[in-house]
């Protein structure tokens, strides 16, 4: 059935129980509301802001919304791009899409401009959803990517350029619609790059978004007494397909906008969660305040929190030997995956395998893999060779793009990863190298040839390389090796202040002056870097564990 019916279904039989919670400890009582009818603003001195919805109110939601796109000549396949925050709004809205018969686009919220309206050219977005935090960036292109386009505002005081979301969907019916949705039918299409940077578009159906849901239950065991803690962005497939372990259980969810140590435990405790998902840096920070004592457990209500799993990068054992120390009881896992098996699970750890902590796993639920070499033939168990994956949630392909479709996935459904990994004796998956040059910093891929082509726009810079090295924290950082042009001087300094005009994610967070190596036809030597570079990094990397 398609992923739609699963919010009916919990609407019909938890409508009077919450769904979702919106956390935001840093906001001011004065910051604007954005979902005016539900705001439930506790005392600053003793709680965050918080918001939350019942079932019945979030199936409501989606409903309005859906009706409203029909009304505006939405039909089926037509794409609704989603640029928002973590809020409320943004599940309803995604789910009132679907709904729709539509397919639905969701942005990453650290786009610029230029992104913006590559990605909504791109994938032939129709309509396109987005809240307060990007009215600059929109107005800029507006121009440009109006033309018959509807822009939709969610937030109060609405843009001259955009129409507003809340009066728009406010006399919508709430009522299901009766569109037949199939299995088949198209669902979202979510964004992933290569080493260029360039997004390509993956396009899944209903039968992956479903299939998600079977395989985070499946994994991890969700009921209805279990409570979500979720951080990580929903434009992220990673934090959506983890959330469909509550849908599919009908178990409540906590949005938190936050990310330091004492939000995690603040909210694990007020809310009772009992699973939460991490990325590296996050569960690191959160050993170092513990460590310090700037973090004291009893302080919070943990008892009931229950499985800590964390996916996006690899996961260091010392990390995990330290979050055992502290936290004895919890089940652990690691989930790895990408945007085109829709997000984590293809490959897992099992939170019964915690003595293999460093292999990302065996095949998930549903799922099958293979390691094999450039004729796309198996190789023995112990070397290496390119992970391929194949299952139910394998992207259809890239829309608009049958040569690099092509390149991934073949005739027989399966998914080409890019990835170098090892199979051990005992049937495990350990990841060895990226055969891509994408850089996972923080769970975040960064894109070396988009910071090389910005660094060689400083004038003393003669030649430039970024790869990733190991750190403690983000898993990887981004290292730029540079080489000065005859004549110039240059400093670490000089380099990080040129780099403040990038997005602060995507700036190098270690300078290496050195000559870059490059081979006969001009291609940067990218594995002798990471060898010179890499072994001292590592050896230091492992020392601070």
């Amino acid at each position: 059935m398609p992923i739609t019916k699963l919010l009916e279904r919990n609407s019909e039989l938890y409508g009077d129980d919450v769904a979702l919670v919106e956390l935001n400890p840093e906001r001011s009582e004065d910051r604007r509301m954005t979902w005016r009818e539900y705001d439930l603003v506790e005392s600053a001195s003793k709680a965050p802001y918080r918001r939350e919805i019942t079932w019945s109110v979030f199936n409501e939601k989606a409903n309005r919304f859906a009706h409203l796109l029909l009304e505006r000549g939405i039909k089926r396949n037509d794409k609704v791009g989603i640029l928002l925050m973590n809020c409320l709004e943004w599940l309803p809205i995604y789910f009132g899409i679907l709904k729709a018969g539509a397919i639905a686009v969701p942005l990453n919220f650290r786009y610029a401009s230029d992104e913006i309206q590559y990605c909504v050219d791109l994938a032939d977005v129709d309509i396109l959803v987005f809240g307060p935090e990007f009215i600059g960036r929109i107005e800029e292109i507006a121009d440009q990517i109006i033309h018959s386009r509807l822009l939709l505002y969610v937030g109060d005081i609405c843009p001259t350029f955009a129409e507003d979301y809340y009066a728009l969907t406010l006399n919508c019916s709430s009522a299901n619609l009766d569109l037949d949705i199939k299995d088949s039918d198209l669902a979202a299409i979510y964004f992933s790059s290569g080493t260029t940077g360039f997004p390509k578009a993956i396009l899944h159906d209903h039968t992956s978004l479903m299939h998600s849901c079977r395989v985070e239950q499946n994994h991890h065991g969700q009921t209805r007494d279990d409570v979500f803690l979720c951080i990580p962005p929903l434009y992220h497939t990673g934090a959506k397909m983890h959330w469909f372990g509550s849908l599919l259980s009908g178990s409540k969810a906590v949005l938190l906008k936050g990310t330091k140590p004492e939000m995690v435990l603040d909210a694990v405790s007020r809310e009772k969660c009992t699973i939460v998902w991490l990325l590296v840096p996050w569960a690191q920070d959160i050993l170092d305040a513990l460590d310090s004592q700037r973090l004291k457990l009893e302080d919070y209500e943990l008892s009931q929190w229950r499985l800590m799993h964390i996916g996006a990068q690899p996961v260091p054992r010392s990390l995990i030997r330290r979050w055992k120390e502290y936290f004895p009881n919890h089940d652990y896992d690691t989930n790895y995956g990408l945007s085109e098996s829709i997000g984590p699970g293809c490959v897992h750890l099992g939170i019964e395998n915690i003595a293999k902590v460093g292999a990302i796993g065996i095949p998930g639920y549903g799922w099958q893999c293979r390691i094999v070499d450039s004729r796309r033939e198996d190789v023995p168990k112990g070397e290496v060779g390119e992970l391929a994956v194949k299952g139910p949630g394998v992207m259809l392909e890239y829309y608009k793009d049958p040569k690099a479709t092509a390149e991934v996935l073949d005739d027989d459904g399966w998914l080409y990863t890019g990835d170098m990994a090892q199979l051990d004796d005992d049937g495990f998956i350990w990841l060895v190298d990226r055969k891509k040059d994408v850089i996972i910093s923080g769970g975040e891929n960064l894109y070396p040839v988009q910071i090389e082509d910005f660094l060689h726009g400083f004038e003393p810079i003669h030649d430039v390389a970024v790869i990733g090295l190991a750190d403690k924290r983000l898993g990887e950082k981004a290292t730029a090796i540079i080489s000065i042009k005859e004549g110039y001087t240059c400093t670490e300094e000089d380099v990080m202040n040129y780099c403040k005009k990038l997005p602060k994610y995507k700036r190098p967070r270690q300078i290496i002056f050195a000559d870059v190596p490059r081979n006969p036809t001009g291609k940067i030597e990218k594995p002798k870097l990471r060898e010179m570079y890499g072994a001292s990094q590592l050896v230091a990397a492992e020392n601070q564990a």
